[in-house]
């Protein structure tokens, strides 16, 4: 198949589309919502489609992905609000904490936030967490930055790399892959990603940057420690700078999180059984599907159970009996949190919708067969390609979701036309690309930066270079992984 000036009109208008929502982002600050509708308009419209078979084409395209991502979204956002709420994250993060030694702290931190990180958004585990940071990080009267670095990777590689996070599950609707290998593949390209990100990183630059978090925070989280213990002060901080924060309004805003923390939170047993069954779930239909006959019974069992909605569905429905009824919380109350938690990720939700709309434009235009083109004339491989384009958008909108969505949207019509494309690892590698260099454009730099007490500079040390270590060390594991599988 030869390139035709007809490709290079696609390939243009496509990229045209791309650079609409990158501009209005980023230089006019419109929402990534309106952004990516116009953008699917100016693609379609440019390439030939009339005006009816756009709006068509792009309410298909929202659809169906809201169909199969929205709904896992939002019963995640649940799971993720009654852990919170019952102390049950407070009650996983003081287990490890109390039986580590202070060598191990930064560790202890990694295994924390990556088993809190799997239903939490990354911005409500961040919230969570900083006030056991400093917490930590006084007891052991060590730098925040090293116990602080550990934790943010924890949560940042869940974020990137595992279902049913928000970001691999975008990736894993528009590009067809199974959502069980690229949970399996997703663990073990993210464990030793963040060991390096983490620990090593974290206690090396820990040494060399010391910063001095806000006096009022630190008084706010770590003030009542001496008199009630870690636990309670870590719980009560997490509400007060739920209540104030605007970034964190996701988190605990009501007062009953500090009584729950401190009389009736969750058993560890309980809590982390309640927080990992999803992904056992999830993982155990996919060993099923390697291992078992399609007549097994337990096969089809477990395919059932083992449905990310399903899976979702049944951790949800037992956290609201083991972060809400045995806790004392009324069943008006747990309803409660149920509908809190439902209202800040709408954002999320329409963003995740209108790129799934703008993939659809894109593969009606016929762009996958001219970009297929593309690769081939380049030689470059479809993990590669997919990486690079995440990249680009990550540092242009500094936005991981929208890096993304976009890289998923480009790349899904490119992989129908290509053979020999693990399509799990293709999920992981955009997701990988979509965590590289978060710089000033993005609102987890400001946060943390805040939150630490840290110049610009001092940020781009610690947390800018820690996600760019996880996106380049955890691409290097997609692409060595991609040799064997």
């Amino acid at each position: 198949m030869h390139w035709t000036a007809h490709d290079t009109s696609l390939v243009v208008w496509a990229f045209i589309g791309i650079a609409v929502v990158v501009v209005l982002i980023t230089q006019f600050k419109v929402h990534p919502f309106i952004s990516l509708i116009l953008g699917s308009g100016v693609s379609g419209l440019g390439a030939g489609l009339s005006a009816a078979d756009v709006i068509k084409n792009f309410e298909s395209g929202f659809g169906s992905t809201l169909g199969g991502v929205g709904i896992l979204v939002a019963l995640g956002t649940m799971l993720g609000k009654l852990l919170a709420d019952s102390g049950g994250a407070d009650r996983i993060v003081d287990t490890i904490v109390s039986r580590t030694s202070q060598r191990r702290l930064p560790w202890a931190m990694t295994l924390i936030a990556m088993i809190v990180g799997i239903p939490l958004f990354f911005e409500i585990g961040v919230v969570l967490l900083i006030p056991v940071i400093f917490l930590v990080a006084r007891r052991a009267r060590t730098s925040v930055v090293r116990v602080g670095i550990p934790a943010l990777a924890g949560l940042s590689v869940m974020h990137g790399l595992v279902p049913p996070h928000p970001g691999p599950l975008i990736a894993i609707s528009a590009l067809h892959a199974n959502l069980g290998q690229t949970m399996a593949y997703g663990l073990i390209v993210a464990i030793p990603t963040v060991i390096i990100a983490g620990p090593l990183y974290g206690g090396w630059i820990g040494r060399r940057v010391r910063p001095a978090p806000p006096e009022r925070l630190v008084a706010q989280f770590a003030g009542d420690s001496a008199a009630t213990g870690a636990t309670t002060a870590a719980a009560t901080a997490t509400r007060m700078d739920a209540e104030s924060d605007t970034g964190a309004r996701t988190a605990t805003k009501t007062a009953p999180v500090t009584e729950v923390a401190v009389d009736r939170r969750p058993s560890f047993g309980v809590a982390l059984g309640t927080v990992l069954l999803p992904v056992v779930l999830m993982l155990g239909k996919a060993l099923v599907d390697v291992l078992l006959a399609k007549t097994s019974g337990v096969r089809t069992v477990l395919d059932f159970l083992g449905d990310p909605f399903v899976a979702l569905l049944l951790a949800v429905l037992v956290a609201m009996v083991t972060f809400g009824y045995l806790r004392g919380f009324s069943r008006q109350k747990v309803n409660e949190l149920l509908g809190l938690s439902l209202a800040p990720i709408a954002a999320i939700v329409m963003i995740i919708g209108a790129g799934g709309g703008f993939k659809q434009i894109l593969v009606s235009i016929g762009i996958g067969t001219s970009l297929g083109k593309a690769a081939a004339a380049s030689h470059l491989s479809a993990l590669a390609l997919g990486w690079l384009i995440a990249v680009g958008i990550r540092l242009a909108t500094g936005s991981a979701t929208v890096a993304t969505v976009t890289a998923s949207g480009l790349m899904a019509p490119l992989v129908e036309h290509l053979t020999h494309v693990n399509r799990p690892l293709l999920a992981l590698a955009i997701g990988s690309g979509s965590l590289f260099l978060s710089h000033v454009n993005d609102a987890g730099f400001w946060l943390v930066k805040e939150y630490f007490g840290m110049s610009v500079g001092q940020t781009f040390k610690t947390w800018s270079a820690m996600e760019t270590i996880l996106s380049v060390v955890s691409f290097v594991l997609i692409l060595g992984l991609g040799a064997v599988v």
